[in-house]
């Protein structure tokens, strides 16, 4: 396993650890940041998020850059990413953060998507994560690390910025959802 794969592979094992400081009660206290109190907790969990994140990037990054692109890492990257905005996005639901018609949305895609995988790897394809795609996941982290530290002062015209990037992520699912159908529509027609 090269270095860009455990990077991702890492995302992975930071996804528990993220959602132990999130949803179990610690009473670390608060914290306080630009006049927003924080929970202690959601804030650690929100640091964690951000260097999970931050692994999308970089194993990317290394894998392009020392040609490290391995049919294993297409199949890993999409799923850690999958598995880590998931995670934060239902929890954020149950924090009543974020409405659920969206993330059911994105998880309707998401299942979609996979699926799509699946049927290509029976054809022995493999499906790379698209341009549209990376975008989408760039909107949805940004918007759930907002989210996770309460939308600090940032805002336009009144609208908080979690919500104009999750809707921003939203678009960009179904956007992402129709280009990877409609790209490999040839590998659905043929699949027994």
């Amino acid at each position: 396993m090269n270095i860009a794969n455990k990077i991702t592979l890492s995302r992975v094992i930071m996804i528990p650890v993220f959602l132990i400081f999130l949803l179990v009660p610690m009473h670390l206290g608060t914290i306080t940041i630009w006049h927003a109190k924080i929970p202690v907790s959601q804030f650690i969990a929100g640091i964690i998020f951000i260097l999970a994140s931050c692994t999308d990037w970089l194993d990317g990054y290394l894998a392009r850059k020392y040609n490290l692109v391995t049919n294993f890492g297409k199949f890993l990257d999409p799923l850690a990413d999958k598995l880590l905005v998931t995670s934060a996005l239902i929890s954020l639901v149950g924090f009543h953060y974020i409405p659920s018609w969206m993330v059911i949305i994105i998880l309707a895609r998401e299942f979609a998507v996979t699926g799509l995988r699946l049927v290509a790897a029976g054809e022995g394809d493999v499906i790379a994560a698209s341009k549209a795609a990376k975008w989408k996941t760039t909107f949805q982290m940004l918007a759930i690390i907002f989210y996770l530290f309460n939308n600090l002062p940032f805002g336009l015209h009144g609208f908080p910025l979690a919500d104009i990037l999750l809707w921003l992520a939203v678009i960009m699912t179904i956007i992402s959802g129709w280009d990877y159908f409609y790209k490999n529509r040839e590998i659905i027609l043929r699949s027994k």
